[in-house]
């Protein structure tokens, strides 16, 4: 099976544009070498996917015959992403949905940068 028609279909990504385009940036490795999306994946290969700031790993199980339901993601593919790492993640969202909370989005605009300067002094 293609690797960007798989990782479409286990729910790694929202659309197979998407994986294709993925692939194609080096954000998708297959036992740590970068692929186009046209290589073809087989049982126990090992798929990292860049998901900022870190690298998910995924084991391959089987493949499905279309896109699976997410309740059915589990019996194609294993996640075997360090702890560690999913901790990083974890405190990246959580850093991110605390910023969208207080309304920042991204980096700072010139008038934000003068009113930190007037309150840091």
């Amino acid at each position: 099976m293609r690797i960007d028609k798989y990782i479409w279909s286990v729910r790694i990504f929202k659309t197979r544009s998407l994986a294709s385009k993925g692939c194609n940036e080096e954000k998708v490795l297959v036992d740590k070498v970068a692929i186009k999306a046209s290589k073809s994946v087989k049982i126990n290969d090992v798929i990292s996917v860049k998901h900022l700031p870190i690298w998910r790993t995924y084991k391959i199980i089987d493949f499905p015959k279309t896109r699976v339901g997410a309740k059915l993601v589990n019996n194609f593919i294993i996640e075997i992403t360090n702890h560690k790492d999913l901790e990083i993640l974890h405190q990246h969202d959580m850093v991110l949905r605390q910023n969208k909370n207080l309304g920042i989005k991204g980096r700072p605009t010139k008038k934000d940068r003068r009113n930190l300067k007037k309150l840091i002094g």
